[in-house]
């Protein structure tokens, strides 16, 4: 058997030791049944492909005056276009 090192949240520690000892075994047999029950699960078809989000038909480029190196500029046109939604 190898010997490791895993770095978990206090909190997670914590409950993990409280359910080991309630069980009556020890932390290491809790975390190796979780890591056994997390590698025997089965991926969900169609999970197992990669989805690839929609590509943009549009034509005509950026609207005329926007330069998308200004991030300034972009903030204030959104800020406006936010700001007449509310309206």
């Amino acid at each position: 058997m190898t010997r490791t090192t895993v770095r978990l949240p206090d909190d997670l520690l914590r409950r993990a030791k409280l359910k080991a000892s309630a069980e009556g075994r020890s932390l290491t047999a809790l975390i190796e049944e979780g890591l056994r029950r997390v590698l025997s699960e089965r991926v969900p078809a169609g999970r197992d492909k990669r989805a690839l989000p929609p590509v943009s038909t549009a034509t005509g480029g950026l609207m005329p005056g926007i330069d998308l190196n200004e991030t300034a500029a972009l903030q204030e046109l959104e800020d406006r276009d936010y700001a007449g939604r509310l309206k």
